[in-house]
């Protein structure tokens, strides 16, 4: 099984580019234990695995081969987005349900994972350790601006009672302090938007095509098709439109927050 699982990090490794130094550094490990895992010599831990994973841009390919572990097939999407993600220098998104993945706390998205039928505990750790990883796209030197849109319902939607809900909001408002990160609601009032049928997210970069990202209830899409991406943009704009300005937009996830903490 360590030789299996050697065999895929290298393939890994060498298709990202990567010398054996270079990945021991990402890693912040030496240079000899990533030759001693590759040649099947030392059996890897459950930290370098999701570590290495996030790095490689695989998805449960190294974590499933771990011993005593079992993973659910991810989707191509899966592996693309964050791709998208860490290339792009504007990252625009509307969710209509729940906190976007990159303003998630671990708690409240280990609540969204559990809910998917099916799921072991291995696999919603590996989830929520990803989804945490991909948000190291704020802490780069030069990270993307981000607007986010909400509806008005993610705040009122108890995604892991009081306690989560109060955690994730007080981290929402937390991140909207950053200057590079743009939080705005669009009020229930409104009744009807242009987004009601899912949410998702636009990505510009340079070198880069404009990506969009669409939720489904099956299987989620990431797209470069020209069209895709102008009509999701018009979709954004309208959307947009019915927003609440950001001073407002803070004043009420704060008045929220503060309910959590008084039920």
């Amino acid at each position: 099984m360590t030789e299996v699982y050697g065999e895929v990090l290298k393939k890994a490794r060498n298709a990202a580019g990567l010398s054996q130094t270079a990945l021991g550094d990402l890693l912040s490990c030496s240079e000899s234990l990533v030759g001693l895992i590759e040649r099947g010599k030392r059996r890897p831990s459950k930290k370098f695995t999701l570590a290495a994973e996030a790095i490689l841009g695989l998805n449960g390919e190294l974590f499933g081969l771990l011993p005593n572990t079992t993973v659910m097939s991810t989707p191509k999407w899966f592996s693309e987005w964050p791709k998208v993600e860490e290339k792009a220098h504007t990252i625009r998104t509307w969710q209509p349900l729940v906190v976007p993945g990159l303003l998630q706390t671990a708690r409240y998205a280990r609540a969204i994972l559990s809910a998917e039928p099916g799921v072991t505990e291995q696999w919603i750790e590996a989830a929520v350790e990803t989804r945490l990883r991909r948000q190291s796209v704020f802490e780069r030197e030069s990270p993307p601006m981000y607007w986010a849109l909400l509806d008005e319902c993610v705040l009122l939607r108890p995604v892991g009672g009081k306690e989560v809900m109060r955690e994730q909001l007080e981290h929402l408002l937390k991140m909207g302090e950053r200057p590079n990160i743009s939080l705005q609601i669009v009020p229930l009032e409104i009744g009807v938007t242009a987004g009601l049928l899912g949410g998702f997210a636009l990505a510009q970069g340079d070198g880069l095509p404009d990506h969009v990202y669409l939720e489904a209830a099956e299987q989620a899409s990431v797209s470069a098709r020209e069209d895709t991406v102008r009509h999701v943009n018009v979709r954004y704009d309208a959307i947009h439109t019915w927003a609440h300005p950001i001073h407002v937009s803070q004043r009420l996830v704060r008045e929220v927050a503060a309910r959590y903490e008084d039920q």
